[in-house]
């Protein structure tokens, strides 16, 4: 007897006319690791303590080396208050720009969030967000990660998909050799190879070149890619191949930086 298997939160409700398809150019595990990994703040939906009510709230974001949302949240804000109650959530992870926001791509990441102490996840929020270590030490707050049930994404009109965890979130098998020296590499790249960074980002991911005062910074490295930030901006880098190793990891980045310096200004 073949066990049923209940359907992925979030998922599409089939009403599609049968000979819909989704556009060619679309590449949906492409479109939802780029905006998981890129958007820095989205919109988290907790079930309300006391009626069961969907409550939203605006939190920075960050994600773990496997891509899994990282919040830092305050025991004093009512949807910490919800999480520790019911750890059930979603967070809608929204492109901006011109025109109507519908037209820009959004990612719903569905799923739990449980409180966890792992100084790596602090470390790569804070790296993120350095203003939050104006108060991330403070005893009310703590970091969070979601445990990821499922992603929607919806790119646009026509441009939507239901994905499961592991189409989009990072494979770290095999790959504890590249977290243990993630800190160490994050921490010299930034300190001997900036100019690198700043083609990374202008030449491979068509950022602007912008204040050279406020220099672009990789803030996280995983077996898929880079994460790079520049004050308000941020953007993914993402590696030709899976790279589980410091060696590899070496090879890789000046393989990028070949690529970036060969590119037109």
């Amino acid at each position: 007897m073949t066990d049923i298997q209940p359907p992925r939160p979030g998922v599409m409700p089939g009403r599609l006319p049968e000979n819909a398809k989704l556009p060619e150019d679309f590449d949906p595990v492409a479109e939802a690791r780029r905006r998981l990994r890129a958007t820095r703040a989205g919109a988290l939906a907790t079930n309300d303590r006391n009626t069961g009510h969907p409550f939203g709230s605006l939190v920075n974001v960050a994600t773990a080396a496997d891509g899994a949302p990282v919040i830092l949240v305050s025991r004093l804000s009512t949807h910490t208050a919800n999480l520790e109650r019911d750890g059930r959530s979603s967070i809608l992870l929204a492109a901006t720009g011109k025109g109507d926001p519908l037209a820009h791509p959004r990612l719903t990441v569905l799923g739990s969030f449980v409180r966890d102490d792992d100084p790596a996840l602090r470390r790569r929020y804070l790296a993120r967000h350095p203003k939050a270590e104006l108060y991330a030490g403070l005893p009310d707050f703590s970091v969070w990660r979601m445990m990821v049930a499922a992603f929607h994404l919806n790119g646009g009109f026509a441009r939507a998909a239901d994905l499961a965890p592991e189409d989009v979130l990072t494979d770290l098998s095999g790959a504890g050799e590249l977290l243990e020296t993630e800190e160490s590499a994050v921490a010299h790249m930034n300190q001997d190879h900036a100019e690198a960074v700043r083609l990374y980002a202008t030449r491979l991911a068509g950022a602007p070149e912008g204040n050279p005062e406020a220099p672009w910074r990789v803030t996280g490295l995983d077996p898929d890619g880079l994460d790079l930030a520049r004050g308000d901006l941020t953007l993914r880098v993402p590696f030709p191949e899976r790279v589980t190793t410091a060696a590899a990891l070496r090879a890789m980045l000046k393989r990028l930086a070949d690529a970036a310096r060969a590119a037109p200004g």
